[in-house]
């Protein structure tokens, strides 16, 4: 299981580099159900690959001036504080046993992967409905600031709990919120994920103990996936792939969410 664990982190590059994102999502259970990683601790690594992953993928949307540096900051800043908080504070403080139902205990662990399975859940219907046509935004930038501010709050919490980039939360309010194109809102969500994940991550630094080593070498291999996926894109089309890609991540979803609850 840990050899395919290793072949994971390269899927995992690969369906970046094809789909632009979306496939950091598969990290958690990855690191959980193959590597045999803590819940809480393969959260804080995928929060690693996630950002360090984002990034690069950032950089492909930079050369093509297709993001808004000042709307990543609007939108990036609340996020990027609520992880850290979440990361650094809140995760660290909830108990290992949250509470008891007959035989069933709810503990912080099975806590988090049903949050993660829901969304999942959630991701795999905004991938699976991509088959139809985007909203478009209308060109125009201005700021709804209170509700940038709850999205940012709302993502943040979310991605600092279970380790998750939300891009399918941020995009679309890059569009609603913003008035960014689909395009300019894709390249500017990929930036806000690089840098609210890598900061949350920082507070995991600050709390456990890394291994610096497995963390590295598997997201060394997801960068090669990337890049493999890049030149793949130029043959086989993202888009026609990510409603597929979407069943799977549903599939996965409901899987984990039947494990951690019945067995």
């Amino acid at each position: 299981m840990e050899i395919v664990g290793w072949i994971m982190a390269l899927v995992v590059g690969l369906t970046l580099g094809l789909l632009g994102g979306g496939g950091s999502i598969l990290t958690v259970p990855v690191f959980v159900y193959l590597l045999g990683i803590d819940p809480v601790q393969a959260t804080g690594y995928s929060l690693f690959v996630v950002g360090l992953s984002s990034l690069v993928g950032s950089y492909t949307y930079f050369k093509k001036d297709l993001i808004d540096l000042k709307t990543a900051a609007v939108f990036g800043a609340p996020a990027i504080a609520t992880v850290y908080l979440t990361r650094k504070f809140l995760l660290p403080i909830i108990p290992s046993e949250l509470f008891a139902v007959g035989d069933f205990m709810l503990t912080k662990n099975i806590a988090i992967m049903v949050l993660f399975a829901l969304l999942m859940i959630a991701a795999s219907y905004s991938m699976i409905r991509e088959s139809e046509p985007n909203e478009a935004g209308t060109g125009i930038i201005r700021y709804n600031y209170p509700l940038i501010l709850l999205e940012g709050v709302v993502v943040g919490l979310l991605t600092g709990l279970v380790g998750a980039g939300g891009g399918f939360l941020i995009i679309p309010a890059l569009v609603i919120l913003s008035g960014l194109s689909m395009k300019m809102a894709v390249g500017t969500s990929l930036l806000i994920i690089a840098v609210k994940s890598l900061i949350g991550f920082v507070g995991d630094v600050q709390n456990q103990t890394i291994d610096w080593t497995f963390l590295l070498g598997f997201s060394a291999l997801a960068v090669v996936g990337i890049f493999i996926g890049s030149k793949l894109s130029n043959i086989i089309s993202g888009q026609k792939l990510k409603p597929a890609f979407g069943w799977f991540v549903l599939v996965m979803g409901l899987f984990i969410l039947v494990k951690e609850i019945l067995f």
